[in-house]
């Protein structure tokens, strides 16, 4: 074999080479008309509910809401329930919304901080999140 004909053929394996690594190649930039999930995150119903418990619940209940022994800052210390666990799904929403609205037992009330509307997306936010797979017991 001359030098130009290996030359041609290293040329063509070169060429050959490049075409079936282009083609292997997945995109790491979603196509146009891409309706991938993660193209199009779905809105967080759970927002604003999200954000009050972050703000109001979580110092005490925990991020995951599972709760357990807390001190206060006047050295107070509480046994803060498990929103997880199943003696808190077998209560109704209508408790929650009484221990949220008027406290107790350790808990603050919330009447003047939260409005209704506050509280029973607070309610819903527990359900779906803490409690995922329970029918609402209204």
């Amino acid at each position: 074999m001359t030098k130009r004909q290996s030359v041609v053929v290293a040329a063509a394996l070169l060429l050959a080479i490049v075409t079936a690594c282009k083609t292997n190649q997945t995109s790491s930039a979603p196509a146009a008309n891409d309706n991938s999930s993660s193209a199009q995150a779905a809105p967080d119903h759970f927002a604003a509910a999200r954000a009050t418990y972050d703000k109001e619940c979580k110092s005490c209940h925990n991020t995951k809401g599972v709760g357990g022994p807390v001190k206060l800052e006047d050295g107070t210390k509480l046994k803060v329930p498990n929103l997880q666990d199943d003696r808190a799904r077998r209560h109704p929403d209508s408790d929650y919304l009484k221990q949220i609205t008027k406290g107790g037992d350790g808990m603050p009330a919330f009447e003047k901080k939260l409005t209704p509307e506050q509280m029973n997306d607070l309610i819903g936010f527990i359900r779906e999140v803490f409690q995922p797979g329970l029918s609402p017991m209204r």
